[in-house]
């Protein structure tokens, strides 16, 4: 399965045009997950702090115990980002050694990130954020295009609970 299935398209498309209307306004993105379970038809906002690597800690451990609580079957999470461009990506490890971070460096390219955790994968996508016409303050970004993945490592993949009949939880990539 590669395509992004109908159900969650549904759910995201909404929270995807609000943070599309957020940047719009001139305002930045705060790091959010929204915890869902198709049964129950519930989604569950969480405003993440990701300042520093406890923080980000914390947030995932949140949303894993958020998940659980709620008997989850997908996370979306929504976050403003810094990227670097095609040319740039075998080039990561330099940057960072003389850099110290991504956003620090000169080739960094701002992107609005979308990440889809459910049970059958990952889907993620990074969109570049653009001036919206000759606005110094309102920026847009274009057509999500996500990708699917089967395999991941970090600390904001493998978030959902374990149901039963289940042996372990979805391997996804973020």
């Amino acid at each position: 399965m590669s395509a992004l299935p109908a159900t969650y398209l549904g759910i995201i498309t909404p929270l995807i045009e609000t943070a599309r209307e957020i940047l719009e306004r001139g305002e930045s993105l705060s790091p959010f997950a929204f915890v869902g379970n198709l049964t129950t038809g519930e989604t569950f906002p969480v405003l993440l702090s990701t300042a520093t690597e406890e923080e980000k800690d914390a947030a995932a451990a949140m949303i894993r115990r958020l998940a659980e609580l709620h008997e989850a079957d997908f996370i979306f999470m929504i976050m403003e980002a810094w990227s670097l461009p095609p040319s740039k990506v075998g080039q990561f490890k330099e940057i960072i050694e003389e850099y110290g971070s991504i956003g620090a460096s000169p080739y960094r390219v701002d992107v609005a990130s979308f990440a889809l955790e459910t049970r059958h994968g990952l889907w993620v996508t990074q969109i570049p954020i653009e001036p919206k016409g000759a606005s110094k303050t309102q920026r847009t970004f274009g057509r999500p295009e996500f990708q699917h993945f089967t395999e991941a490592n970090g600390r904001f993949v493998d978030l959902l609970p374990v149901k039963d009949g289940e042996r372990e939880p979805p391997r996804t990539l973020h």
